[in-house]
This record gives structure tokens, C-alpha cells and sequence, in this order.
């Protein structure tokens, strides 16, 4: 009875802690294991790897599900924030470059350009970006779920869910049914992230180390000190102007609740299903989070372009390129553009770091070395930025969602 009384006392202890602290707890428990014992802590790694695979694996179907059945469901004339969202995906993403490209002026920051070519195709502007996100929209709807191309799942869910609104109250009925069941099925996977994210730190830590990025000590500390900046200054100052609150307690419960899954899952995309459920917890509108949650996945990375930018000012400052004010302000534009055709994978920035130093005429093999060196780094500045994107696009949503206008839409004024 005793037995029984401790097993039934430790399974009921587990929820009470709450989500976060487990995963603190995980995140302590994987340094602890690859510091007492690297030859061990690979062995975790599987952990990590069938959550991230669980992830990825549920969120294409959440995301075609959820859109499709909201917008069967969606009421007309009910508003949606979902143009307010973009604004503020546009206006962050903006505000990232620029605050990026001053901090590259005021700390400017020499590389070693030695690293070995990245492998990789990058793209040759800005036009082939865009050219492939609109192909993107007419993706095969089989090929978009299978691939995770989120931009084709949205087109296609948003195109059924508009045709589902002049269907019969039992398919309707029968659609919210099936929402219900994949965000529990959703639910079920988070719960697995103290796990996961055990092995993926225990794993990271074991066999990377912090000894390789001692070399790059300036050039991380100039990234990771712009979206310290973008995360606790930029964006609650843009969410302030928007919402007329204080931004602070919205903005520490998205750091908690998204940024710290983030980090080490590395994937915007694989953190949908978190950012979802986080959205349900803030008592947001599904019409609006089931389509901007997604497509913040993919076209919201102000992290992004703060590598693109810092990352392309180094190599120019390290060629002794001299960059005027203007040329500085395209580029601006151009990482914003570029960030926005990122896809929500680990490292996806990086390779469009040769289509922005072709801006002043650096030559693809010196920029393809800068690409390596991005990739050196990676385990701190890939998953800062994946953090910084995925928080953001619970942010910005969050905040249309309580802006006046959208209160005072939901009045009926």
C-alpha cells in the first residue's frame, strides 16, 4: 500500500510542477550528464531526436486541420487580427536589420576567414526568394504536408476552409471533432518536451562544447546582444505602441512559454505545435493564431535578419569594404525580404548570407566561408535566433489580438 501510495503521490506531483520547470529541470539534468559523463550523454540523444520528430511530424496536420475547420466554423463578419499581425511581423523583422546594422557600426567585428566552404545552393536575390515562396502557395497539398511546406498547407487549408463554410452543420460539426483530437494528440507530444529536451542538451553539450566558439567571441556577442535587444527592447516597445499596455508581462510569458523550446529544438517549424497551445492558454482567437502561428513559421524572423546583417557588415568590415549609411539601409531592406523566405529549419538563415554580401561585392567562395563560420556557431546563435523568431510570432499575435481596435471590434462598437 505504501508502494502504491508513493507511485500515485509521484505521478500527481508531475503536473503541479507545470510544464517549465520540467523543463528546467530537463535542461539541468542534460548539462549535469554531459558534464559528469560525455561518453554516456549520446546515448540520451534519441530522446531528443523523437521529440523533435514528433513535432515535426504533428505539425504540418495541426496546421491543416486547425486552419481549415476555423475558417469552416469562422462566423461572417466576426473580425480576425490577422492584417495587424502582419503589420507587426513587417515592422519587427525591419526593426531587427536596422538595430543590427548599428550595432555592426558601433562594434565592428573582423572575422578569420580560413573555415572550409558550406555546403549549399543559396539563393541569387531577392526575386528567386519571392518567386519561390509564391510557388510555395501552389505546392501539391500531399507534397506540402509530407514536406512540412507551410506556406502551400495554409493556402490549401484556407481555400477548403472558405469552400467547408457553405457545408451541412454535421461536416462542420465533424471538422471541429478532428481539430479537437490532433491539438490533444498536440498535447500529448508537448508533454514529452522535459524528455526531449533532456537528450537534446545532454547530447549538444557532450559532444560540441563551448571550446570552438572561443574564437568567435565578438562576433556572437554582437549577435546574441542585438536580439537580447530586439527580445526585451524592440519588441515591447513595438507591442506598447500597438496595444497602449504594458508589454512586459506578455512578453516574459512567450519568452517562457515558446523561446525556451525553441532554443533547443532549433525549428520554428517544429515549435508550431508549442506555439499553438500557447496561444490556446492566452485565451486567443483561433481564427487569427491558427493562420499567423504558421505563417510567422515562415515569413516572421526578425532573428534572422539580424544574422544576415551582422554576420554580412563582419565580412565586409573584415575585407576593409567601407559601407555608407544608404548602402546600410538597402541592406536593411534586403535581410527583412530575405528573412522572410527562411524556412523554419535549423540554419536556414545562414545560406542567404551570400545573396546580401553580394551587395557589396563579395565574392560567393569568401561569403560560403562566412557560412561555414555561421555554422561553427550555430549551437548558440541558430538557436537564440529559432528562439527569438518563434516567441516573436506568439508576441506580435498576442498583441493584435488585444490591441484597442480588436477589443473594441469584439464589442461590437
Amino acid at each position: 500500500m505504501s508502494a502504491s501510495s508513493d507511485t500515485h503521490t509521484a505521478s500527481s506531483l508531475l503536473p503541479r510542477i507545470g510544464l517549465i520547470p520540467q523543463i528546467l529541470i530537463g535542461i539541468a539534468a542534460g548539462l549535469l550528464l554531459a558534464t559528469l559523463a560525455p561518453s554516456i550523454a549520446p546515448s540520451v540523444a534519441i530522446l531528443g531526436d523523437l521529440f523533435i520528430g514528433a513535432l515535426k511530424a504533428v505539425a504540418p496536420v495541426l496546421v491543416f486541420v486547425l486552419v481549415m475547420a476555423a475558417i469552416a466554423s469562422h462566423q461572417r463578419g466576426q473580425p480576425t487580427q490577422v492584417r495587424g499581425v502582419l503589420m507587426l511581423y513587417l515592422t519587427g523583422t525591419l526593426a531587427a536589420a536596422l538595430i543590427a546594422v548599428a550595432a555592426s557600426f558601433l562594434f565592428p567585428t573582423s572575422l578569420i576567414i580560413d573555415a572550409p566552404r558550406a555546403d549549399g545552393t543559396p539563393p541569387t536575390g531577392v526575386a528567386e526568394i519571392l518567386r519561390n515562396l509564391a510557388m510555395s502557395a501552389v505546392d501539391n497539398p500531399i507534397h506540402a504536408l509530407t514536406d512540412a511546406n507551410f506556406i502551400g498547407i495554409l493556402a490549401w487549408a484556407v481555400g477548403l476552409g472558405l469552400l467547408l463554410r457553405r457545408a451541412s452543420d454535421t461536416t462542420r460539426r465533424s471538422l471541429a471533432d478532428l481539430s479537437d483530437a490532433v491539438s490533444g494528440l498536440v498535447r500529448w507530444v508537448i508533454r514529452l518536451a522535459p524528455l526531449g529536451i533532456f537528450g537534446l542538451v545532454a547530447n549538444t553539450f557532450a559532444s560540441t562544447g563551448m571550446s570552438a566558439l572561443a574564437d568567435y567571441a565578438q562576433l556572437l556577442a554582437v549577435l546574441l546582444g542585438c536580439m537580447a535587444f530586439v527580445a526585451l527592447v524592440s519588441n515591447p516597445l513595438i507591442v506598447f505602441l500597438y496595444t497602449r499596455r504594458n508589454p512586459y508581462p506578455l512578453v516574459f510569458t512567450c519568452l517562457r512559454g515558446s523561446a525556451i523550446t525553441a532554443f533547443f529544438t532549433r525549428s520554428s517549424a517544429a515549435n508550431i505545435p508549442v506555439n499553438m497551445e500557447l496561444c490556446k492558454r492566452l485565451d486567443l482567437h483561433a481564427d487569427t493564431y491558427s493562420v499567423s502561428i504558421p505563417l510567422g513559421a515562415t515569413i516572421n524572423m526578425s532573428g534572422a535578419a539580424v544574422t544576415i546583417t551582422v554576420m554580412t557588415l563582419a565580412a565586409a568590415n573584415t575585407l576593409g569594404i567601407d559601407v555608407d549609411f544608404a548602402t546600410a539601409l538597402l541592406l536593411c531592406v534586403v535581410s527583412a525580404l530575405a528573412a522572410c523566405g527562411v524556412s523554419g529549419v535549423a540554419g536556414g538563415s545562414l545560406l542567404l548570407i551570400p545573396m546580401a554580401a553580394s551587395l557589396f561585392g563579395i565574392s560567393a567562395d569568401v561569403a560560403m566561408q562566412v557560412v561555414a563560420i555561421g555554422f561553427v556557431i550555430s549551437v548558440i546563435q541558430d538557436s537564440t535566433e529559432t528562439a527569438l523568431n518563434s516567441s516573436t510570432d506568439v508576441l506580435f499575435t498576442a498583441a493584435a489580438c488585444r490591441s484597442p481596435r480588436a477589443q473594441q471590434c469584439l464589442a461590437g462598437e
